[in-house]
């Protein structure tokens, strides 16, 4: 299969590009479990939008520490983009602000987390599987790194897991959407140096938190296998 990757992340830091930055880490997440897939990424918060998704299977979308109620001008082409993937049943899975930028164009709301930041390890409950997440663990512990989230889910999304904190913790739509809030791309190392990274300007609770749930490895390659089974079924 061929991916489309769209790129949101907008850290363009000396941190950041001292690692694997977001297109990377998204083609080695599905290199996990099908190494003979392509991906290809497009810059979208650069404003570097693919001319056309045919020939391409599916769409990732990533995460970014932009907010989807930034303004911006590559924000509001994106949720356009968003509507007419869907509309065309284009398959598309998105990852934290990927969730995020999702539901809002469908009509959800985004809005400030009541717990304020999550960082590190959660685990989630798998509430009500999708097919592509029939031999999935009923909990899967993936990497947080976000102050926000879905609030209200746009009308007609099956809710795929949760926690109590999050209640849309990731959703369906049909066969052709599939997201989650959490960071299924960050290894173990990415996270403990973000929390390093970061460990001046969080809570001191939330980056001790965090430190601590680093002593569990994250389900990764659990989840990535679900994400190649959406499109595998999304396009059999």
């Amino acid at each position: 299969m061929r991916l489309a990757t769209l790129v949101t992340n907008t850290d363009e830091s000396d941190f950041a590009h001292a690692r694997d930055m977001d297109d990377v880490k998204f083609a080695k997440l599905i290199a996990m479990v099908r190494p003979d897939w392509t991906v290809e990424a497009f810059s979208v918060k650069d404003g570097e939008f693919p001319e056309s998704l045919d020939g391409f299977d599916g769409v990732m979308i990533t995460g970014s520490p932009a907010s989807v109620h930034d303004g911006e001008p590559w924000i509001a082409r994106l949720e356009e983009l968003i509507r007419q993937m869907v509309g065309r049943g284009i398959p598309v899975f998105g990852a934290c602000f990927g969730h995020q930028a999702i539901a809002k164009a469908l009509g959800g709301t985004v809005g400030y987390n009541p717990d304020g930041w999550e960082m590190g390890r959660i685990e989630t409950e798998v509430v009500d599987p999708a097919p592509w997440m029939q031999d999935a663990p009923a909990k899967m512990g993936l990497y947080a790194a976000h102050k926000e989230q879905v609030i209200e889910p746009p009308a007609g999304v099956r809710i795929l897991t949760q926690t109590p904190g999050c209640p849309v913790g990731g959703f369906a739509i049909g066969g052709h959407v599939y997201t989650t809030q959490y960071h299924p791309e960050i290894e173990p190392e990415f996270m403990a140096d973000l929390l390093d990274e970061l460990a001046d300007e969080l809570p001191g609770d939330v980056v001790d938190r965090g430190r601590h749930s680093l002593d569990k490895l994250p389900d990764q390659k659990a989840f990535a296998e679900t994400i190649a089974r959406f499109f595998e079924q999304a396009r059999s």
